[in-house]
Protein backbone atom coordinates (compact mmCIF):
# COMPACT_ATOMS: atom_id res chain seq x y z
CA UNK A 1 0.00 0.00 0.00
CA UNK A 2 1.11 3.46 -0.77
CA UNK A 3 1.52 6.57 1.73
CA UNK A 4 1.03 8.68 -1.38
CA UNK A 5 -2.31 10.41 -1.94
CA UNK A 6 -3.01 11.74 -5.39
CA UNK A 7 -5.39 14.13 -7.57
CA UNK A 8 -6.61 13.83 -10.41
CA UNK A 9 -7.85 16.97 -11.64
CA UNK A 10 -9.63 17.86 -15.05
CA UNK A 11 -11.54 19.61 -17.30
CA UNK A 12 -13.51 17.91 -20.12
CA UNK A 13 -15.89 19.36 -22.82
CA UNK A 14 -16.60 15.95 -24.61
CA UNK A 15 -15.87 13.19 -22.68
CA UNK A 16 -12.56 12.42 -23.67
CA UNK A 17 -10.60 13.96 -20.58
CA UNK A 18 -13.09 12.51 -18.21
CA UNK A 19 -12.18 8.91 -19.05
CA UNK A 20 -8.60 9.89 -18.97
CA UNK A 21 -8.95 10.84 -15.47
CA UNK A 22 -11.37 7.52 -14.68
CA UNK A 23 -7.84 5.42 -16.03
CA UNK A 24 -5.84 7.82 -14.19
CA UNK A 25 -7.91 7.21 -11.41
CA UNK A 26 -8.38 3.66 -11.64
CA UNK A 27 -4.38 3.18 -12.08
CA UNK A 28 -3.57 5.55 -8.82
CA UNK A 29 -5.67 3.07 -6.85
CA UNK A 30 -3.65 -0.20 -8.89
CA UNK A 31 -0.24 1.75 -7.36
CA UNK A 32 -1.68 1.75 -3.92
CA UNK A 33 -2.43 5.23 -3.80
CA UNK A 34 -5.69 7.15 -1.88
CA UNK A 35 -7.22 8.98 -4.95
CA UNK A 36 -9.37 12.25 -5.40
CA UNK A 37 -10.90 12.46 -8.58
CA UNK A 38 -12.12 16.46 -9.63
CA UNK A 39 -13.39 18.31 -11.70
CA UNK A 40 -11.81 22.06 -12.41
CA UNK A 41 -15.81 24.63 -12.48
CA UNK A 42 -16.99 25.17 -15.30
CA UNK A 43 -17.28 28.90 -16.59
CA UNK A 44 -19.29 28.50 -20.04
CA UNK A 45 -23.04 29.82 -19.83
CA UNK A 46 -25.60 27.00 -19.36
CA UNK A 47 -27.21 28.17 -22.28
CA UNK A 48 -23.67 27.29 -24.17
CA UNK A 49 -23.62 24.49 -22.57
CA UNK A 50 -26.99 23.39 -23.84
CA UNK A 51 -26.92 23.91 -27.12
CA UNK A 52 -23.78 21.21 -27.88
CA UNK A 53 -25.43 18.10 -27.10
CA UNK A 54 -22.08 16.08 -26.42
CA UNK A 55 -20.55 18.71 -24.06
CA UNK A 56 -23.98 18.61 -22.09
CA UNK A 57 -23.68 15.22 -22.19
CA UNK A 58 -20.19 15.37 -20.35
CA UNK A 59 -21.70 17.73 -17.90
CA UNK A 60 -24.57 15.34 -16.91
CA UNK A 61 -22.07 12.29 -16.21
CA UNK A 62 -19.26 14.88 -14.84
CA UNK A 63 -22.32 16.13 -11.94
CA UNK A 64 -21.21 13.92 -8.97
CA UNK A 65 -17.69 14.38 -9.26
CA UNK A 66 -16.25 17.07 -6.73
CA UNK A 67 -15.12 20.52 -7.97
CA UNK A 68 -11.19 20.38 -7.07
CA UNK A 69 -10.29 23.22 -4.49
CA UNK A 70 -6.89 24.55 -3.09
CA UNK A 71 -6.96 21.89 0.08
CA UNK A 72 -7.08 19.13 -2.36
CA UNK A 73 -3.93 20.41 -3.95
CA UNK A 74 -2.69 21.09 -0.22
CA UNK A 75 -3.97 17.31 0.52
CA UNK A 76 -2.31 15.79 -2.48
CA UNK A 77 1.47 14.26 -3.05
CA UNK A 78 1.05 13.33 -6.36
CA UNK A 79 -1.21 15.65 -8.87
CA UNK A 80 -2.40 14.48 -12.56
CA UNK A 81 -3.54 16.85 -14.98
CA UNK A 82 -5.98 16.01 -18.13
CA UNK A 83 -7.01 18.47 -20.29
CA UNK A 84 -8.04 19.45 -23.84
CA UNK A 85 -6.09 21.78 -25.96
CA UNK A 86 -7.37 25.39 -26.78
CA UNK A 87 -5.38 26.96 -29.14
CA UNK A 88 -2.35 25.31 -28.24
CA UNK A 89 -2.70 26.28 -24.59
CA UNK A 90 -4.49 25.30 -21.29
CA UNK A 91 -8.25 26.11 -21.34
CA UNK A 92 -9.57 29.11 -19.39
CA UNK A 93 -11.46 26.52 -16.49
CA UNK A 94 -8.39 25.13 -15.47
CA UNK A 95 -6.08 28.65 -16.00
CA UNK A 96 -8.72 29.74 -13.68
CA UNK A 97 -8.25 27.44 -11.16
CA UNK A 98 -4.43 27.19 -11.43
CA UNK A 99 -4.15 30.64 -11.25
CA UNK A 100 -6.42 31.29 -7.57
CA UNK A 101 -3.84 29.18 -5.96
CA UNK A 102 -1.43 31.95 -5.47
CA UNK A 103 -2.42 31.70 -1.36
CA UNK A 104 -0.91 28.40 -1.66
CA UNK A 105 2.30 29.13 -3.38
CA UNK A 106 2.87 32.04 -1.52
CA UNK A 107 2.62 29.97 1.37
CA UNK A 108 4.78 27.28 -0.33
CA UNK A 109 2.33 24.55 -0.08
CA UNK A 110 3.23 23.72 -3.68
CA UNK A 111 6.82 23.12 -3.22
CA UNK A 112 7.53 19.21 -4.67
CA UNK A 113 3.84 18.43 -5.27
CA UNK A 114 5.01 15.66 -8.27
CA UNK A 115 3.20 16.81 -11.20
CA UNK A 116 2.03 15.14 -14.51
CA UNK A 117 -0.10 16.57 -17.38
CA UNK A 118 -2.25 14.59 -20.12
CA UNK A 119 -4.21 16.42 -23.04
CA UNK A 120 -6.27 15.82 -26.12
CA UNK A 121 -7.07 17.55 -29.61
CA UNK A 122 -8.18 16.60 -32.87
CA UNK A 123 -5.58 16.35 -34.81
CA UNK A 124 -1.71 14.94 -34.49
CA UNK A 125 -0.42 18.47 -34.12
CA UNK A 126 -3.38 20.12 -32.66
CA UNK A 127 -1.08 21.65 -29.94
CA UNK A 128 -0.93 18.59 -27.31
CA UNK A 129 2.71 19.28 -26.55
CA UNK A 130 2.23 22.97 -26.32
CA UNK A 131 -0.82 22.53 -24.06
CA UNK A 132 1.68 20.21 -21.79
CA UNK A 133 4.68 22.85 -21.68
CA UNK A 134 1.67 25.65 -20.84
CA UNK A 135 0.85 23.60 -17.85
CA UNK A 136 4.34 22.28 -16.81
CA UNK A 137 5.60 26.35 -17.12
CA UNK A 138 2.94 26.99 -14.48
CA UNK A 139 4.32 24.08 -12.23
CA UNK A 140 7.39 25.05 -12.36
CA UNK A 141 6.12 28.72 -10.70
CA UNK A 142 4.93 26.12 -7.99
CA UNK A 143 8.14 24.38 -7.27
CA UNK A 144 7.05 21.31 -8.18
CA UNK A 145 8.67 18.05 -9.61
CA UNK A 146 7.45 16.92 -13.23
CA UNK A 147 7.04 13.52 -13.85
CA UNK A 148 6.84 13.32 -17.37
CA UNK A 149 6.70 9.65 -18.83
CA UNK A 150 9.38 10.24 -21.38
CA UNK A 151 9.79 7.40 -23.15
CA UNK A 152 10.38 5.15 -20.23
CA UNK A 153 7.70 1.84 -21.81
CA UNK A 154 6.84 1.05 -25.34
CA UNK A 155 3.28 1.71 -24.64
CA UNK A 156 4.02 5.22 -25.22
CA UNK A 157 4.73 4.71 -28.86
CA UNK A 158 1.57 3.14 -29.60
CA UNK A 159 -0.45 6.48 -27.97
CA UNK A 160 1.40 8.62 -29.86
CA UNK A 161 5.08 8.93 -28.49
CA UNK A 162 4.12 11.98 -26.90
CA UNK A 163 7.32 12.24 -24.20
CA UNK A 164 5.69 15.29 -22.41
CA UNK A 165 2.41 13.51 -21.24
CA UNK A 166 -0.35 11.32 -23.23
CA UNK A 167 -1.95 13.21 -25.52
CA UNK A 168 -5.25 11.89 -27.64
CA UNK A 169 -6.14 12.93 -31.09
CA UNK A 170 -9.82 12.93 -31.17
CA UNK A 171 -11.97 12.21 -34.83
CA UNK A 172 -14.78 14.06 -35.56
CA UNK A 173 -17.24 10.84 -34.21
CA UNK A 174 -15.56 12.09 -30.84
CA UNK A 175 -13.59 8.81 -30.28
CA UNK A 176 -10.19 8.41 -29.21
CA UNK A 177 -8.04 7.79 -32.25
CA UNK A 178 -5.10 5.99 -30.65
CA UNK A 179 -5.00 3.51 -28.14
CA UNK A 180 -3.75 5.34 -24.82
CA UNK A 181 -5.71 3.85 -21.94
CA UNK A 182 -2.02 1.72 -21.04
CA UNK A 183 -0.24 4.68 -21.42
CA UNK A 184 -2.27 6.63 -19.11
CA UNK A 185 -1.71 3.93 -16.20
CA UNK A 186 2.40 3.51 -17.47
CA UNK A 187 2.22 7.47 -16.67
CA UNK A 188 -0.07 7.74 -13.78
CA UNK A 189 2.10 4.93 -12.00
CA UNK A 190 5.43 6.59 -12.95
CA UNK A 191 3.82 9.62 -11.22
CA UNK A 192 3.09 8.18 -7.90
CA UNK A 193 6.20 6.12 -7.81
CA UNK A 194 8.47 9.54 -8.15
CA UNK A 195 6.21 10.92 -5.22
CA UNK A 196 6.48 8.07 -2.78
CA UNK A 197 10.42 8.65 -3.35
CA UNK A 198 10.30 12.05 -2.81
CA UNK A 199 8.00 11.59 0.18
CA UNK A 200 9.97 8.69 1.78
CA UNK A 201 13.25 10.48 1.03
CA UNK A 202 12.00 13.52 3.14
CA UNK A 203 10.89 12.16 5.81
Amino acid sequence: MSNVKTAVIFYSMGGTNLQLAKWAEEAAKEAGSEVRLLKVEELAPQSVIDANAAWKATVEAAKEIPTAASEDIEWADALIFSIPTRFGNLPSQMKQFLDTQGGLWASGKTVNKVVSGMTSAQNPHGGQEATLLSLYTSMMHWGAIIAAPGYTDPVLFGAGGNPYGTSVTVGQDGKMIENVEEAVKHQVKRTVSIAEWVKNGNQ
